[in-house]
């Protein structure tokens, strides 16, 4: 199958106008230089890969600690109709029976990859090694001090789907911990009151990754600099960072990129069970959350993940001053290679899975296709 007049993202980060083939669901040609006269005309509009999405809790009154295959399912159904082609799912801070539960379902899910399905690609395990002080919407009464073989029980019970595992670093024991986990997937710095020192430490011991940076961490002090610093002057920390236009002020995304770079920025939706569901009471983690006007919230006023998915919160960014090109890779091609799933999917390349979005001049969503096939 072959399509011409596209405004195509390829893989040096850039739109390039030319034609592309999709051979058995993959990218086989890309800017091709012969095009046949029945080729899918799509008139000069944006193609972008699909986006991935490395923390999302749930859509559709669906969440992924529920445990529940088919609601997984409805989850990754959801994604896909909004472009989001690949996923690793997020739990909460629960117990590890419940952890291994939504685990298995992610294996599951993973090995079946039904059609029109977001790919679930991995997943974050965001808990339960976290500071109290920091826990944000997690339940206090499940935190826990790291626990390598715990984890390591977990990981290898669901085949190894945990891509990135959270850690506060200050925490009794958490360097050891990210010096064995680092093996096993990438570690990311979380829910933590950790000051300069410990959080350097922590990259220095091996994570390369920071969730929802800004949210659930001590602000930048000049005299206290805490996480943020230590992550951005590290050349191996990708931060994510949430883009709804409700958790982090315009100014400070733009100043993220600014600090990291577009090559380490990734943006993530954090949408709950709300996401997509009209105002209302949900739940997450066992704690009520209360969505009035896009704000999640928890009983005390907490503001909670979001109910907004990744497609909206990179055309966000782009409103916000990001460059287009710069926003489309920190919503695909960084993710792809903060879960290692770099060779299969995040960018419109030869051999990569053929999962695109085909948008308007605005980026709006005019088409989605997985392997080739209109969603």
């Amino acid at each position: 199958m072959f399509f011409k007049n596209a405004n195509i993202y390829t893989q040096d980060f850039a739109f390039h106008m030319g034609a592309f083939s999709v051979e058995n669901g993959k990218f086989s040609e890309v800017l091709a230089k012969e095009v046949p006269a029945d080729a899918i005309d799509l008139e000069c509009a944006y193609v972008i890969p699909g986006l991935v999405d490395v923390h999302n809790h749930g859509n559709s009154n669906q969440d992924f600690s529920d445990g529940s295959y088919e609601g997984l399912k409805t989850m990754a159904g959801h994604l896909a109709a909004v472009g989001v082609t690949s996923f690793a799912p997020a739990t909460m801070t629960l117990p590890y029976e419940v952890l291994a539960k939504a685990f298995a379902n992610g294996k599951m899910l993973h090995d079946a990859a039904p059609e029109g399905h977001s790919r679930l690609m991995g997943i974050q395990m965001e808990g339960p090694f976290f500071s109290m002080k920091k826990k944000g919407a997690q339940n206090g009464a499940y935190l826990k001090n790291p626990d390598f073989e715990a984890f390591k029980k977990l990981q290898e019970d669901c085949g190894g789907m945990v891509r990135i595992v959270d850690v506060a670093p200050e925490l009794p024991g958490s360097v050891e911990f990210i010096q064995k986990a680092k093996e096993l997937c990438t570690v990311s710095v979380a829910h933590t009151d950790a000051n300069y020192e410990e959080a350097k430490a922590a990259f220095d011991a091996g994570a390369t990754h920071v969730t929802h940076l800004f949210n659930a961490m001590p602000p930048i002090n000049h005299r206290a600099p805490g996480v943020i610093p230590a992550a951005a002057e590290n050349p191996n920390v990708r931060a994510e960072i949430i883009c709804d236009g409700l958790h982090i002020h315009p100014a400070a995304i733009r100043l993220a990129f600014k600090a990291f770079g577009a090559e380490r920025m990734i943006l993530i939706s954090d949408a709950l069970r709300c996401c997509g569901m009209p105002d209302g009471e949900y739940e997450l983690g066992g704690q009520q959350v209360f969505l009035a006007g896009g704000v999640a919230r928890l009983a005390d006023g907490t503001i909670a993940g979001s109910a907004t998915n990744l497609f909206e919160c990179m055309r966000n960014a782009i409103s916000f001053g990001i460059a287009p090109e710069d926003a489309i890779r920190a919503a695909s091609w960084n993710p792809a290679c903060a879960i290692g799933a770099q060779e299969e999917i995040g960018s419109i390349a030869p051999g990569k899975l053929a999962d695109f979005v085909v948008c308007n001049p605005d980026f709006s969503r005019k088409a989605v296709y997985m392997g080739g096939q209109l969603v």
